[in-house]
């Protein structure tokens, strides 16, 4: 095994890197992930945080998830929209009975019964991957109880003229 000299130093990208730009290696399980150590200007004071992110989405029903390119500062529902316009894109199947971007709803997972507010920004989130679901059929039990009630009503009118 040969011996690297004192005054070697990494070239990464062409520059010459100091010690404090060295790259470190760290084992994630699966294999060595490389990270860049670059330092901090103290006088900037806003974090630089990436303009755009990977999200994957779960659909219900279907198999495999939806990746969509989104920026951090759009809300939920500019999630679903673009969901479901790349998984129509892609021409996935079972193809959806509805477009519309207000019949679904964005969950964590599909355990998660609670669903995500419309207007929460993505970088609140916390998560890049998603699960859409439909929404439930808006009808309650009164909704359901007045229109026995109106449809037996148009029957009474006939009543007397059975006696």
């Amino acid at each position: 095994m040969t011996s690297v000299s004192p005054g070697h130093r990494r070239k990464f990208s062409g520059k010459d890197l100091t010690s404090s730009q060295r790259p470190e290696k760290h084992w994630n399980g699966g294999g060595f992930a490389v990270t860049l150590k670059v330092p901090v200007d103290s006088s900037s004071e806003s974090f630089s945080r990436p303009s755009k992110v990977l999200v994957n989405v779960s659909m219900e029903k279907c198999v495999g998830a939806v990746q969509v390119v989104i920026s951090l500062e759009d809300t939920v529902a500019d999630l679903i929209k673009a969901a479901l316009a790349s998984y129509k894109k892609e021409k996935r199947r079972p193809f959806l009975k509805n477009n519309n971007s207000k019949c679904y709803d964005l969950h964590y997972s599909s355990f998660a019964l609670q669903s995500l507010k419309v207007d929460e920004k993505l970088m609140n989130l916390g998560s890049r991957n998603f699960f859409l679901c439909s929404r439930p059929m808006s009808s309650s039990y009164s909704e359901k109880e007045n229109m026995v009630i109106d449809s037996a009503f148009s029957w009474m009118v006939f009543v007397p003229l059975l006696l």
